[in-house]
């Protein structure tokens, strides 16, 4: 498949979903098989710009999630490559029979693009919020769980995740984020990516908090602590090699990820270290609660999804390494 057509100036200042939605139009004017599935959102998830363009090609099913579901599994069958695109939480808990039954049991070829990922629909409440969806589908075989970090992340991974065999779960948010890669960026399925090298301690994240592990390592850098940032952009299939190599190498290590602590990217990483590695690993992200509803900037500063955590984290981190060498 040829690289993303899209410019900079598509891709930067942009929301992830708007990226995603001018994305899924570049694949679309390249790859006749796909074709877009929506349950009642196409407009909110950016769909609308790939239906605009094929309208016969986008099915709209109504606020009928698990029935979307089950129909991608029927265009695998056909020779289509579905996407299939609603918000996460009802991708991951309201069809979550019909993504382990029809998809991930047969291994078809069909792609659950989810958007307002985590807290990212803040004001919208508990029900609108998906800090579970990691753990829910981490424990489905076969399939592959994406999580991009920016735009051009986004960008990247959906032309790869089109063009990879098999299921596949992306998880976007809503809004903008930092920028973290530069236009040469290659995105690998299952490849993570060092942002920053660093002895003292690793710091492996996902999604927007790869922006706040970056700012906590120019924060630890002022304190004479070298900080590795990882982007573990895919969480299945983790690379196992990025996680042991950090454990080994700076003897410490924080995971910091927009999703309930317990089944996602810190349990992966700890199981990981615990069976190749052993090393101190603190969790930072959603710790085992119902988020409440409020602006997103307050939710994340409560919850600790800030790079501040992140740095005491890294701290405490340290602190049991030394504690382990004495």
């Amino acid at each position: 498949m040829a690289g993303t057509s899209l410019s900079m100036k598509d891709i930067e200042n942009s929301s992830i979903r708007d990226v995603f939605g001018r994305a899924l139009v570049s694949i679309g004017e390249r790859v006749p098989e796909v074709v877009l599935l929506g349950a009642d959102a196409i407009g909110s998830t950016r769909g609308a710009l790939f239906a605009k363009q094929f309208p016969e090609r986008t099915f709209n099913f109504g606020i009928a999630e698990q029935e979307m579901v089950a129909a991608a599994a029927g265009f695998a069958t056909c020779g289509k490559i579905p996407i299939a695109t609603a918000y996460a939480f009802l991708l991951s808990m309201r069809a979550c029979e019909q993504v382990r039954t029809d998809i991930c049991y047969p291994n078809l070829n069909v792609k659950l693009m989810a958007t307002h990922a985590g807290i990212s629909m803040a004001t919208g409440g508990t029900t609108h919020h998906a800090t579970e969806d990691i753990a829910i589908m981490r424990s489905f075989a076969n399939l592959t769980i994406i999580v991009p970090a920016d735009a051009l992340e986004t960008v990247k991974a959906v032309e790869v995740a089109v063009e990879h065999s098999g299921p596949v779960y992306l998880r976007m948010g809503r809004g903008e984020i930092p920028n973290v890669h530069s236009r040469d960026y290659e995105f690998v399925i299952g490849r993570s990516t060092c942002m920053r090298a660093g002895g003292d301690v690793s710091v492996i994240a996902c999604g927007t908090m790869v922006a706040e592990a970056i700012a906590a390592a120019d924060s630890l850098e002022k304190e004479g602590i070298d900080a590795r940032v990882v982007n573990m952009h895919t969480i299945k299939p983790l690379d196992q090699e990025a996680v042991i190599a950090a454990a080994l190498e700076t003897g410490a290590i924080v995971t910091a990820e927009e999703h309930n602590i317990v089944g996602g990217l810190g349990e992966a990483v700890a199981g990981v270290v615990s069976e190749h590695a052993p090393a101190p690993v603190i969790r930072v992200g959603v710790r085992d609660c119902y988020c409440g509803i409020g602006p997103e900037d307050g939710l994340r500063r409560k919850l600790g999804l800030t790079s501040e955590s992140i740095v005491s984290a890294a701290k405490r981190a340290m602190s049991l390494k030394s504690s382990r060498n004495r």
